[in-house]
């Protein structure tokens, strides 16, 4: 009997050490888990920051390609206006130029031979 109790004993102490190596790993485990789960809630807390500023930078970026369409809009319209006045000032100086003529022409002495 003393053998059995000997071997008894001997599972007992292995089956405690192995109870003990399994509380140890899962109390290891534990850790992890803990370090993971902090690890967890700085990220979806930069995610929510991040989100945030892409959304103010998306909405900043909006009004400025608006600003920049009217921007676009005006220049354009403005060259083709002065455009039109560049044609405008061509054409009055040509029709100028011709009733000039026409005057200068019209106020000419008249030759000698009358």
């Amino acid at each position: 009997m003393t053998q059995q109790g000997a071997a008894l004993q001997t599972y007992n102490n292995e089956l405690v050490k192995c109870i003990e190596e399994l509380c140890s790993k899962r109390d290891e485990l534990n850790r992890q888990i803990q370090l993971e789960d902090e690890e967890k809630g700085r990220l979806q807390h930069d995610i929510r920051v991040l989100t945030e500023k892409l959304s103010r930078v998306n909405e900043s970026l909006a009004r400025r390609l608006t600003a920049r369409a009217d921007f676009d809009r005006t220049i354009a319209e403005t060259e083709a206006a002065y455009m039109k006045i560049l044609e405008s000032s061509q054409t009055l100086l040509s029709v100028l130029k011709k009733e000039a003529g026409n005057l200068g022409k019209a106020t000419e002495p008249r030759g000698k031979d009358h």
